[in-house]
Order: structure tokens, then sequence, then C-alpha cells
């Protein structure tokens, strides 16, 4: 098969590259910039005329979307940019599988949940409540893949970090190994999900095709709950930075343009039954990670 990936040179992007080293499938790693490590095709994805000569082109069979305005508080001032790369551009990828015959792989967030309060982990059928722009595109975009009558797999994902680009890790890093004390929010739960592992879901997915006949929506992060200050707190532990202290706080303390989902724990019963995926805990994942990056100094 041909898979293109869109936003190839971000967190997933750069983790699918990885995992999928070796595969007998022909990975095609698309992008608008560049890195001088790795192969990059340029596509736009806002043009709907490039998008369907690029499949077209190279015959492509899936397309994994990674690409995504992720700037939630910039979002709030730039609504139209994030409409146009999460819900436009997701419209013309949804549009153009749909007359290729092909199966779209979109990317989507736990920020599509947020304004309703509730206490239990959110499933697939849950009606989305969005507290900001950055939510509200990415539900518009989802709503254009299902009505676009493709095939498709809606991936919604929470709290992403890697090795690679701009993440909360590697901010939690650079803090704790610079300053004494740092204040983290504690009143905002879900839970953290390493890119390298949602990677392998999908390449373990799409790579041995058992989304035939299964598409629809699905929820992956790593397994267990925490708040951005547990999270935090490990991170500092696990890399040894423990002259900084880690302090609670509550997300009033940091006035934000746009309302946090203060609980976005996504149910995952429904990925791990219908493609036999075991997910590993969040702690085991983050460690990985961190010996990955040569920052772990813990034997834990």
């Amino acid at each position: 098969m041909n898979i293109l990936v869109t936003g190839a040179n971000g967190q997933l992007g750069m983790e699918l590259r990885k995992v999928t080293e070796g595969s007998a499938d022909r990975y095609i790693f698309t992008d608008v910039s560049t890195r001088p490590d790795v192969r990059t095709e340029y596509l736009d994805i806002t043009d709907a005329e490039a998008a369907r000569r690029f499949v077209a082109e190279n015959a492509v069979d899936i397309i994994v979307n990674c690409a995504a305005y992720t700037d939630v508080d910039r979002a709030e001032d730039d609504r139209e940019t994030a409409d146009l790369l999460n819900h436009r551009a997701v419209e013309i990828l949804a549009r153009t599988m749909k007359a290729a015959g092909g199966l779209l792989v979109h990317i989507s967030t736990d920020y599509v949940f947020g304004r309703e309060p509730y206490n239990v982990p959110c499933t697939e059928d849950r009606q989305g409540t969005p507290t900001g722009v950055y939510g509200e595109t990415k539900l518009l975009g989802e709503r254009s893949v299902i009505s676009s009558g493709c095939d498709y797999l809606i991936i919604r994902t929470s709290w992403l970090y890697s090795e690679y680009g701009r993440n909360f890790l590697k901010t939690m890093l650079r803090l704790t190994s610079e300053k004494p004390e740092i204040r983290v929010v504690f009143d905002q739960t879900g839970t953290p999900t390493y890119a390298f592992d949602l990677a392998s879901a999908i390449h373990g997915i799409i790579g041995a095709r058992k989304y035939e006949g299964r598409t629809g929506i699905y929820h992956y992060s790593n397994e267990g709950v925490c708040s951005w200050y547990d999270f935090a707190r490990a991170i500092a532990e696990y890399s040894g930075h423990t002259s900084c202290a880690v302090r609670p706080c509550h997300s009033s303390e940091y006035p934000s343009k746009v309302i946090r989902p203060s609980y976005s724990v996504l149910d995952k019963t429904k990925i791990k039954e219908t493609f036999a995926l075991e997910i590993p805990y969040w702690t085991d994942s983050l460690k990985r990670c961190l010996g990955n990056m040569g920052e772990m100094k813990m034997n834990r």
C-alpha cells in the first residue's frame, strides 16, 4: 500500500517515521516545513487541487493526517488559521480520499470535550462540548470527515509528548533544571500520551489491514489518570531534577484566553477490544521516552 503522512515533521509524524522503518508498505512523508535530518515531500493540504493531484500521482491508499493547528491559546485570536488547518484542510483530505476510494486516518483531540462537567472517562459517543477555538475547529474537522462519506478512522488522543518538537515534557525538563520552584495546575485531569505508542498503534492497525469493516471514532492515550501537576512531578523525579520543588496550583492562578478541560480522560475500551491493543501505563512510557532522550536518571 501507499500511505501518505501529513504533518510528518511534527511529534507524531516523526514517531511514525521511526516505527515504519522497514515496513512492506510505502510511506510518503509530507509537510510544508523541512527538517535537515529527514526527507520530506512538500504538500499544502489546504490546496484541494494539490492534494488531489498528489494522491492520484502517488496512488495513495491511506492518508494519516497528523497536521493540525495546536496552539490552543493563539487559536483564540487566529480562528481563521485554526479553522483552515483543523477543519477546512481536513475536509479536503476527506473528500480526496472519498474520490480515491481510500482510507483517512485523522488524529483528533480530547479538547473536543470539556464544557460539561463529568468525572468518568469519555467514550467515543459522548457529545462534543469544546471550550475554545482549538477544540471547536477540531470537532468541525471530525464532522467534515464523517459527512464526506469516506472510509475513516478518527483517533482522539490527549496530552501528546515525545522527543520531538515542543511539548509539556520538554518544557518541564527545562524549567525543573533551571528554577528552584515551579507551580503546575492540579485541577486539570487527563492522561499523557507518548507519541511513539500512538504511532505504533496506528502502524499496527493499518499495516495489518485491521481497519477493514471497523471504521469509526476511537480513543487512544496511555493507560492511567493524572493531573498536569502529577505529570510534572514524575518528569522531575525520573529525570533527577529533584532540586526543583514542584508545587500544585489552581488553573485560576494562570489566567488564559481559553478554559481548558478540567477532566478529559479518554475511555479506550473500544480501540483495545477492536484491535486487540495492549496500551502501556503512562509512567512506563514516560520513563522510556526519557531514556531515549538520555534524561532518565532513576532506575525504577
